[in-house]
């Protein structure tokens, strides 16, 4: 790629391109401002990330912490204004080698180990830091304009475990100061939304390291949201003729080798357990119980499709860095099944998967989303099931059935299962990157690898096709991306608690426990609010804390009266009337699932 400089600053080049090289060259002028100031550090990797630049440095002994950034970026404006020239220059791998370790630099040093033999070896310097890179960059530093430092945070050298724990200081850049400001608002609205802080300020989960990194803990405001997502989904697949069974949360190796999660999976399950001669693992996915599930007899032609549908409980090891409250652990609930079909039931399955999945979005409002077709990698086969015809096939057959289906798709190479292609669907939240949430997976693999079979109506012994899909994703991560769209303010159906009653003095209290007790009896989430506080402080901390739709305020004109005055979230009004035309009121607006 060719790169025009002019003024320093980069130009005729897309602004992608142009961005990228901002921050590649704002991680080198940050290094230059560590070495100035921590002269003993020595560094690791310093690339342009998607939304900033890192640099992961051995500070030795010592451990530098966020104080310590002030200065840093202090130290980067001082370099930026000294308008320093970045020059380029190529060294044999021997001198390359010399240079790096005479400078005490021993991880570009192994670094340089790394390469090919006959990699082109380059060096940036501005200044008197001098830094192994293949560029480009900008021509002077004076060119970085806008940029920030964020935050500090460990990270393994060469993403090893068994490495050093390096520090990464983490950092933003933008080609302009108006682009930083807008990007900060994003964080901080990001913030705002995360459902770690949200779920711990409304008590709806918790994580302990006592119980283990990615494991949460979902407390009774919280279960009862999962529950309700449960019924919820539930229904809906009763309705479409799914029937629910409930598996173990482990497995032999052995059901997994004959799956092929073991050739293809294994790195992201937990280590095996042995027990009496047999080796176990936590299941990572649910398809090779349901296999079994289906080969505990035999089927025919007429049995078919075969809808098993759990609510099921996965683990996965996956990397600690990785990990994010509950919208990424290490035990998740999948909403997951499995349809054993004929070939010539494929479309009209798949049909019925994508218009349950529209479904469920017209429910919660979900409208920000697009489907991708997603294919095997042609290029990289290792990590995918051996069986180039079954391929061409089954994602000839998914592009159709999606084509057929009307459905509009872009189409993604190498983000295939290990099994087959599938149709995903990526949300597009109200801040951060999309994810997919819901799936369906054509399979014509596992079917053959278990053996499952049916009698067609010729007689003839015939292998199912499977598709799996998942309309939630997992109960877990669909439960996270409700509370930072809702930024915790659930739909009244969904809301923990639906209903607070607040009296107004302890002289109306009696008659607040009836109406909280009349309230719970209709089937309505109340709870009675009796703390020694002003009433002014506990709707504050309803609407705002707790985020309850209805507060119900009585006060002694109210109890006298036999009225309760209903003070709504969403319009924050407040209107007098009876208690059973309240109650009537929230029981259609929750058999409605409105608000």
């Amino acid at each position: 790629m060719k790169i025009l400089m002019n003024s320093g600053m980069v130009e005729e080049c897309p602004q992608g391109e142009e961005t990228e090289v901002l921050r590649h060259s704002a991680a080198h002028i940050m290094a230059q401002a560590v070495k100035r100031l921590y002269p003993n550090a020595h560094f690791g990797y310093g690339p342009a990330t998607d939304n900033g630049f890192h640099y992961d440095i051995d500070f030795g002994e010592g451990v530098l912490s966020a104080e310590a950034l002030p200065e840093i970026e202090q130290e980067m404006r001082r370099i930026v204004k000294e308008n320093l020239p970045f020059r380029v220059y190529e060294l044999p791998r021997e001198e390359a080698v010399s240079l790096m370790k005479e400078r005490g630099e021993t991880y570009k040093a192994e670094h340089i180990g790394d390469l090919p033999d006959d990699a082109r070896i380059t060096f940036y310097q501005q200044g008197d830091y001098i830094d192994m890179c293949v560029g480009p960059h900008l021509t002077y530093t004076k060119a970085l304009k806008a940029f920030k430092l964020t935050s500090v945070s460990g990270a393994y050298w060469k993403n090893d475990q068994k490495n050093k724990m390096l520090t990464r200081i983490n950092g933003i850049a933008f080609r302009t100061q108006e682009e930083l400001d807008a990007y900060e608002v994003q964080l901080q609205e990001a913030r705002a939304r995360d459902h770690r802080r949200i779920g711990k300020a409304m008590k709806l989960f918790m994580t302990d390291d006592l119980v283990g990194k990615g494991l949460p803990m979902f407390l009774p405001r919280g279960y009862t949201i999962w529950q309700e997502l449960e019924n919820y989904i539930k229904e809906k697949e009763r309705m479409l003729g799914y029937q629910h069974v409930l598996t173990p949360c482990v497995g032999t190796v052995g059901l997994y080798q004959t799956s092929g999660h073991w050739d293809h999976y294994r790195e992201n399950m937990f280590p095996v357990m042995e027990m009496e001669n047999e080796q176990f693992v936590l299941r990572p996915m649910n398809c090779p119980h349901h296999m079994m599930i289906y080969a505990n007899q035999p089927h025919s032609y007429r049995d078919l499709p075969i809808r098993i549908g759990e609510i099921a409980h996965d683990f996965r090891y996956e990397p600690g860095g990785t990990l994010k409250g509950i919208e990424r652990g290490r035990h998740f609930c999948q909403n997951d099944a499995h349809l054993f079909v004929t070939p010539e039931q494929i479309k009209d399955e798949v049909g019925r998967v994508v218009d349950l999945i529209f479904d469920v979005y017209k429910d919660f409002g979900i409208t920000d989303y697009r489907c991708v077709l997603s294919l095997r990698d042609p290029d990289d086969k290792e990590k995918y099931h051996q069986d180039d015809e079954m391929w061409e096939h089954a994602e000839s057959s998914l592009r159709e059935v999606l084509t057929e289906l009307g459905i509009s798709f872009t189409e993604e190479i190498g983000e295939a299962a290990f099994y087959g292609p599938k149709l995903d669907v990526n949300v597009k939240p109200a801040v951060g990157a999309e994810y997919t949430l819901s799936t369906c997976q054509l399979d014509f693999c596992l079917p053959a690898k278990f053996q499952l079979t049916y009698n067609d109506r010729d007689g003839v012994e015939k292998t199912p096709v499977v598709l799996h899909r998942a309309i939630l994703g997992s109960l877990d991560r669909f439960m996270a991306y409700l509370i930072e769209e809702t930024k915790g303010a659930f739909p009244l159906w969904l809301s923990p608690v639906q209903c607070k009653v607040i009296p107004v003095s302890d002289k109306s209290m009696d008659y607040a426990r009836k109406v909280c007790e009349c309230v719970l009896n209709a089937g309505i989430r109340a709870e009675l609010d009796d703390r020694n506080e002003k009433v002014g402080y506990k709707i504050r901390s309803a609407r705002q804390d707790d985020k309850v739709p209805y507060m119900i305020i009585v006060g002694e004109k109210e109890a006298a009266d036999g009225t309760v005055s209903v003070r709504d979230r969403a319009t924050d009004q407040t209107e007098t009337g009876t208690l059973d035309q309240f109650i009537a009121r929230v029981k259609e607006e929750i058999r409605q699932r409105g608000r």
